[in-house]
């Protein structure tokens, strides 16, 4: 027996020259064997060679086929035999352990690749890079590269990716520096990764002018970044006029400008982009109809969110597609269609779940919600911070106090949720709503998280309903201690004033607002009626309909009283007397909006109206009236919920 030189490194295609091998080249091209530790017979060599490269092509072979378990036996065999493959085979491996989400393989092959002196290249280490990150390894990551003796453009490029997909923005900035001073030239990937890492405008200005210099704003992925950041920082026309500065000949960034105004609440535009888009000649993938679906949502356009569907269903649907729809019909008060979707669902995640409970719990069906967050959690998936909220939301809107405490107070306990504002939220408003005010907030004191205003605006609305004045007068002063020019806070306060005949208060309320500067919101309501959107506002009479809605809103008043509707005028805000105080309350938007559908619609389609403010209770009553004396279903979607009219009743059994 001989041992080989352990000095240098040997390829095992020096045996091609052999006579005696009939292996092909491209077979012994890609073997490596480190001759130190391997023993050589004085005869047998060929045969010995053989073996080793049946060893090599095994694994080459498991690995381009994907098979994950035996590549990893013939892998254990090479670091038997101190054997290593080409980069592009560990490169197929890798692939395949992110696929299968196989972390310890992973790990493996990295031990191996830096094993027994192989220096493996740029390219595989790269490779390994991206496997880390994808693994969120981010620490391991790191290490690796800072371990590299050559970064390329794809190194640095995938740290920064990693930094800025994990929040961590100012590392990703800051990797792009180090990669400047390394004399390493970014790419369209680098810039539409650290675009995204910018927390403020002077960020984005700053690299908004190396990206003109170097002529990447034109490429689609640094468009795209673009447009989605400066919307990011609420600059949409920003964002437009990148979009408009050339012709775009690429979904990509088509997706982002219609998704950079429908995540805005831009619902308008967005849908205005998205028939831009249809007739430049391009087609709506996934991400283009999730973004139309959001607008839709916004704007509770139920026939154009059914449109979008049809569309739908010519692709495949991913999980986030189906989430969108059911969320839309959710928001536009289809429930039925809503709920049609999630049962079709084959893949359910936390958020499918989570956006059918809280569609339920916002449109006045809250023992379903109830039994479906059951179903959910017999189905094993975890609820999460947004699922509680939607199970204490229903409680609240139910008047389920027993139940609403006891998931409130297992959150901790079964779900290992910490209650944010959001859950006290939901408590301060079922305590209130329930009268039960010296444990509202007594709960408020016992906060963990500090108070904000929404959470002592709660509590005021709950003082108006049971007409506490004095905590009604300290809930309001907190509101304004922390939002100021909070009109709302002014209004709730003068509700109060005004249903115990404090018109004085009142007035000294107005005069606040007025010196301030302090405007309420006029209430606007829309009605969508053959795919035209129609906008109501009181005292407004620009509609070109309008004289025929007054005449048939007196009729419907008029017969309304016959059947005992009488006006509520603890909701009018003004000092006013006797049938003032009933006129300004005929007048308001969703009455409007309610007698408009009715001259526009047949009886057997739904009226559906939004609304800005919350309903008043005159209107809630004028809508349950109206519903039941002309056999109408009414939808009517204000800022806190879904009212659902029929026969004389509706959906929120007058809790709200």
């Amino acid at each position: 027996m001989r041992c080989l030189s352990n000095q240098t490194w040997y390829k095992v295609n020096y045996l091609a020259n052999v006579s005696t091998l009939s292996l092909s080249g491209a077979s012994l091209r890609h073997l490596f064997f480190y001759p130190g530790l391997v023993t050589l017979p004085r005869s047998g060599t060929t045969e010995l060679s053989r073996n080793l490269l049946d060893i090599i092509n095994e694994f080459r072979a498991q690995c381009h086929q994907r098979n994950l378990p035996r590549a990893m036996v013939a892998l254990e065999s090479m670091q038997k035999h101190n054997l290593w493959a080409d980069s592009i085979t560990y490169v197929e491996l890798i692939k395949c352990c992110i696929t299968h989400g196989a972390i310890e393989q992973g790990k493996r092959i990295h031990f191996h690749v830096f094993s027994g002196g192989y220096e493996p290249k740029t390219f595989l280490i790269n490779s390994l890079l991206n496997m880390h990150v994808k693994f969120n390894l981010l620490d391991d990551a790191q290490s690796l590269f800072d371990q590299m003796h050559e970064r390329n453009v794809v190194s640095w490029t995938t740290m920064i990716a990693a930094y800025s997909n994990c929040g961590n923005n100012s590392r990703s900035l800051n990797m792009l520096i180090m990669m400047l001073r390394d004399g390493v030239q970014p790419n369209m990937y680098t810039y539409s990764s650290v675009l995204r890492a910018c927390e403020c405008l002077s960020d984005l200005n700053q690299l908004h002018s190396p990206i003109i210099k170097v002529g990447l704003e034109l490429d689609a992925f640094v468009r795209s970044a673009l447009i989605d950041t400066c919307a990011k920082f609420g600059e949409l026309q920003a964002s437009l006029r990148i979009f408009d500065e050339m012709i775009t000949s690429d979904p990509v960034v088509w997706n982002s400008i219609i998704g950079a105004f429908a995540q805005n609440n831009d619902g308008d535009e967005s849908v205005n982009l998205y028939i831009r888009m249809k007739r430049s000649g391009f087609g709506a993938d996934n991400s283009t109809l999730t973004s139309v679906l959001r607008a839709c949502t916004s704007l509770a356009l139920l026939e154009l969110g059914r449109q979008v569907h049809v569309h739908v269903t010519k692709l495949n649907k991913d999980l986030a597609l189906n989430n969108a729809l059911v969320d839309m019909y959710c928001k536009c008060g289809s429930l039925k269609e809503a709920y049609a979707v999630f049962l079709r669902m084959g893949l359910k995640d936390v958020i499918s779940w989570s956006t059918m409970i809280i569609g339920f719990a916002q449109n006045g069906y809250s023992r379903q919600a109830l039994d479906l967050f059951d179903s959910m959690k017999a189905s094993g998936t975890k609820p999460n911070y947004i699922t509680l909220v939607g199970v204490l939301f229903a409680c609240s809107h139910a008047g389920l106090v027993k139940d609403g405490q006891r998931y409130f107070e297992s959150m901790k306990l079964v779900y290992g949720i910490d209650p944010g504002r959001e859950h006290y939220g939901c408590m301060v408003d079922l305590l209130g709503r329930a009268g039960k005010l010296e444990e509202a907030i007594k709960l408020i004191h016992e906060m963990k998280c500090e108070p904000d205003a929404v959470t002592w605006r709660t509590l005021l609305g709950a003082c108006r309903v049971h007409r506490n004045m004095d905590l009604a007068e300290y809930a309001a002063k907190k509101v304004l201690s922390l939002d100021p020019h909070d009109a709302g806070t002014y209004i709730l306060l003068s509700n109060i004033y005004a249903k115990t005949q404090r018109w004085e208060d009142v007035e000294i309320l107005r005069k606040s607002m007025k010196i301030d500067g302090i405007k309420k919101e006029p209430g606007c309501s829309w009605i969508e009626i053959n795919k035209q959107v129609h906008a109501f506002i009181l005292g407004d009479r620009s509609h070109p309909e309008m004289d025929a809605i007054y005449s048939e809103l007196s009729g419907t008043i008029r017969r309304l009283r016959e059947v005992g509707y009488v006006p509520d005028t603890n909701f009018v805000l003004q000092d006013l007397e006797g049938e003032q105080m009933e006129s300004s309350l005929e007048y308001h938007s969703e009455k409007l909006a309610i007698v408009y559908g009715m001259i526009r619609m047949p009886k057997e389609k739904t009226i559906r109206i939004r609304k800005n403010l919350r309903i008043c209770g005159d209107c809630h009553v004028f809508a349950k009236l109206s519903a039941k004396l002309e056999s109408r279903t009414i939808v009517i979607r204000d800022p806190i919920r879904y009212h659902h009219f029929q026969d004389g009743t509706c959906s929120c059994n007058d809790y709200w």
